[in-house]
């Protein structure tokens, strides 16, 4: 059941943080992946979580080589290929699992370089996958976020908030499709995100916590 944010201040999505079975062992793998400065870690607590977690973090990047070099780096790091990098009609991208579970999409809409390889992340998207796109939008923007983007009950998009990073919506089984894995899965989803205002869960159970 979501509880409702109790202050009419515009909530925007300031940080993430990943609970880990091994937050060391995550930092190690998130510095040579290169995201260790967008993300954060903390140590899991007991509760279970089985299958596909309802969420992947994207990194949107120039171009392929870059998109190459993000995905080498996963994988010499520890991370299982998903999807191995490819065109599409959108451009070009790969899916990783790294080792505490988390799927990482990385991809750009560029076909060609147009310049050499680079460890540069031009934007960082969290996508959560729900159930209902258009109930769960408009519960944000009850609280105050903006849509930058929306495409029916497929896919909605936020402005950027305080932090590095941007919040879309995907539907959850679509999303799941997109990522290569199967769409089921219970228990928690492991990633708590940082908002302004006070502390709340959304209608898919995604957890925010609030300012201190």
């Amino acid at each position: 059941m979501a509880t409702t944010a109790s202050t009419t201040a515009p909530v925007s999505l300031a940080s993430v943080t990943l609970e880990v079975a091994d937050p060391e062992a995550a930092a190690v793998f998130h510095r040579a992946f290169g995201v260790d400065a967008y993300v954060g870690l903390r140590a899991a607590e007991d509760a279970p979580a089985d299958g596909f977690r309802g969420f992947t973090l994207a990194l949107t990047v120039s171009g392929p080589a870059t998109v190459d070099g993000f995905v080498g780096a996963a994988v010499d790091a520890g991370a299982t290929v998903l999807k191995p990098a490819t065109k599409s009609m959108w451009g070009y991208g790969g899916v990783v699992r790294a080792p505490d579970g988390t799927i990482w999409k990385i991809a750009t809409s560029a076909k060609k370089d147009t310049g050499p390889a680079t460890r540069e992340i031009d934007e960082f998207v969290l996508l959560l996958g729900v159930e209902d796109v258009k109930a769960t939008k408009q519960f944000y923007v009850e609280r105050g976020m903006a849509v930058a983007k929306s495409f029916g009950g497929k896919y909605a998009e936020f402005a950027p908030g305080t932090g590095s990073v941007k919040l879309a919506l995907y539907k959850r089984r679509g999303l799941a499709k997109d990522l290569g894995v199967a769409d089921d899965g219970t228990g928690a989803h492991r990633i708590v995100l940082g908002g302004t205002g006070a502390s709340f869960t959304d209608p898919d159970g995604f957890v925010w916590e609030g300012e201190k």
